[in-house]
């Protein structure tokens, strides 16, 4: 127990933060803890009507707090706090905030406290669409194509059309602004005490696949850039950052005050923070030309390959390829879906309309009978729905969906994109509806991997990471028919956390590397799912259905007009 080196790695989600404590010795996980942000579980902030996502920060520094503070009370307390070698974080990204000149976000100054604009804007949010369309147009205006790096299309969930769209629509927060920075750059910012926005290391990660910076760039584009873009942009490129850090850099060292609200020591190091998929391909093991799919409420897909094959090489239509996002010395490439996990919610939701609504008026049951046995179904449904859709006839397939409920990430991004369905008839039922909705999401998983081979980037393998890889056998087993490639589910349950602890090792000085951390800390694989072969013709022709629908919803939608699809 004396030479212990016990490292943790806080995962922040859509939801909730989750902390792990880790023995870096082996991966082998000593307590965990998950906090569900109270804000973000009331809806307060958000309007999903206009695409509106605000948390409030509030939310993750009681998270944070808690979950530490939880996993080493659960551990041993005291006798196990002075083994806490290193703290490492990643966030859902991009989800950036406005800060004054400390470094603090301005919802967290009185002003400002019931202001979502003051608040981190979280990457599902989408009022930046308008914002997004003005910056690929812009593009094309210059000489070099500064979307290059971020696979030539710029998004309404990224950096900069986020704070252009921020700085538009309130004055009050504008005039406020010192800053602009991502919540993966915050955390460890807060917890190494600074107060200097300009002291903080900004991650490679963040900036390089949503912020636009590049190493070809000597940092971010031209001022020129972004002036000519919007006057109310002018002299935030010298306000934001020239350097960026990849995670097994040290971002300092866990301030005094922070020590003791934690009970932790002044000498625990805080890594440079990253995005959630980057960590979590790190903790699930990733390796060159294996595509690691983070599958939870979204997929964030992650390849890492070697520098040299990618030389002369860009991917159009993905978020982004940066040296150093994933692997230091590799090159990572992003792509991903936006809705995943959501699809299915949003489907459970649809069908539970009479139990959420009619339950608790009946005059049969009485309220607590009620709510229980609302939340017995609710727990059932989508495993019930799972089991008797795969015993659906696979040639018995006439209903057909798209997966773009809250837009189209990968390939080539358009948030303005919405889903459909067709083949719909009477015989449609609900395991009917849900296969239609789990093979769109297949489908679009397809695409993505079809892209990266279509421009010369091998795709050898999936690695499934999340609640949806290890929670959904159905839904695996079709993606391994329709990818026509094995899946591998990694064993360990927050791999995202995994990951962060990981790189909290390396920054820490456990390992000199995150290849050495990955091998000694990696904790396997649960189970392998292989294509089935009597399934890969349908699924093909299936495919090619697909790609006819989003061809046709996306030529009405470029016309501004609806469809008509019975």
């Amino acid at each position: 127990m004396s030479t212990a080196n016990y490292v943790i790695g806080v995962d922040y989600g859509t939801d909730s933060v989750r902390s792990v404590l880790v023995d870096s010795a082996n991966g082998n996980e000593i307590s965990s803890s998950v906090f569900l942000y109270p804000r973000w579980q009331k809806g307060q902030y958000c309007k999903p009507s206009i695409n509106q996502f605000r948390q409030h920060p509030l939310d993750y520094i009681e998270g944070l707090t808690h979950t530490i503070k939880d996993c080493i009370a659960k551990a041993g307390g005291e006798s196990v706090a002075s083994f806490v070698k290193g703290i490492s974080v990643d966030t859902t990204g991009s989800s950036p905030v406005a800060v004054d000149e400390t470094g603090t976000p301005l919802a967290l100054k009185a002003d400002f406290s019931e202001n979502p604009n003051a608040m981190f804007v979280l990457w599902k949010d989408h009022t930046a669409v308008k914002e997004a369309a003005e910056i690929n147009n812009h593009a094309t205006k210059f000489p070099v194509n500064y979307l290059k790096y971020v696979g030539g299309i710029y998004s309404s969930e990224w950096f900069w059309s986020k704070l252009l769209h921020i700085l538009r629509v309130d004055a009050q927060v504008r005039k406020s602004t010192v800053s602009w920075v991502e919540h993966c750059d915050w955390i460890p910012f807060l917890l190494s005490g600074k107060r200097d926005v300009k002291e903080m290391k900004r991650s490679r990660c963040a900036a390089g696949h949503k912020a636009l910076w590049a190493e070809e760039f000597d940092g971010l584009p031209p001022e020129e850039f972004f002036e000519t873009l919007d006057p109310l942009l002018k002299g935030y490129r010298a306000l934001l950052f020239k350097d960026t850090y990849t995670s097994d850099i040290s971002a300092g060292n866990l301030s005094a005050e922070w020590a003791e609200k934690l009970g932790l020591s002044k000498d625990v190091v805080i890594g440079v923070g990253a995005f959630d998929a980057h960590m979590g391909a790190v903790g699930g093991q990733i390796e060159p030309y294996y595509l690691s799919k983070i599958m939870g409420t979204s997929t964030c897909d992650i390849l890492v390959a070697p520098n040299e094959d990618m030389e002369g090489k860009l991917v159009n239509g993905i978020c982004g390829q940066v040296n150093g996002s994933v692997i230091p010395g590799m090159a990572g490439l992003e792509a991903g879906q936006s809705a995943f996990g959501d699809a299915y919610a949003w489907f459970k939701n649809l069908i539970s309309w009479p139990i959420n609504n009619l339950l608790a008026e009946s005059i049969l049951i009485d309220e607590h009978t009620a709510l229980a046995l609302k939340e017995e179904i609710e727990h059932k449904i989508i495993a019930n729905l799972s089991k008797q859709a795969s015993e659906l006839p696979v040639d018995d397939y006439p209903e057909l969906a798209l997966d773009w409920l809250n837009g189209r990430r990968t390939p080539d991004a358009n948030q303005e994109l919405k889903g459909a369905i067709t083949g719909l008839s009477l015989g449609t039922d609900a395991p009917r509806f849900f296969r239609a909705l789990a093979a769109a999401t297949c489908f679009g998983a397809k695409a993505i991997v079809d892209r990266f081979k279509e421009q010369g980037v091998p795709v050898k393998g999936i690695i499934g990471i999340g609640g949806v890889a290890k929670k959904s056998p159905y839904i695996m087993q079709m993606m391994a028919d329709v990818l026509e490639m094995p899946i591998r589910i990694h064993r360990f349950e927050h791999t995202c956390a995994l990951g962060a602890a990981m790189f909290a090792a390396v920054a820490a000085g456990i390992y000199p590397d995150i290849e050495t951390a990955m091998a000694a800390m990696g904790t396997g694989f649960e189970k392998e799912y292989q294509p089935q072969l009597k399934n890969i013709k349908i699924y093909r022709q299936h495919y090619q259905q697909y790609l006819g629908l989003g061809r046709y919803i996306e030529k009405y939608h470029k016309k501004d007009v609806k469809p008509y699809i019975s």
